[in-house]
């Protein structure tokens, strides 16, 4: 799997369109191999897209759960401390 593409599912706020284009963006990205498709792919690279995250918002839209949402702040508090333990503290600037 893409280690761009986020979960976006059970969070508080709800996923914004934005994000929902942006893990369609990275899948068609992956699949395709190609990050910037040539003229002659372009729009069928960009009806992918859009038609990929019409389908994930219907998803997102769909899915059941009984777990409390997800805080987008923690979540990316424990992101941060999970890579710092991986790769040691950012060198400073």
């Amino acid at each position: 799997m893409c280690r761009n593409i986020r979960p976006l599912n059970n969070f508080e706020p709800p996923a914004t369109p934005d994000e929902v284009h942006a893990a369609a963006l990275q899948f068609v990205r992956k699949v395709s191999g190609s990050t910037k498709p040539s003229q002659a792919n372009q729009a069928a690279f960009d009806e992918a897209v859009d038609e990929i995250a019409a389908v994930t918002a219907r998803l997102l839209e769909r899915l059941v759960t009984t777990a409390p949402p997800k805080d987008r702040e923690a979540e990316a508090a424990k992101a941060r401390e999970r890579s710092r333990a991986r790769f040691g503290a950012p060198a400073s600037a």
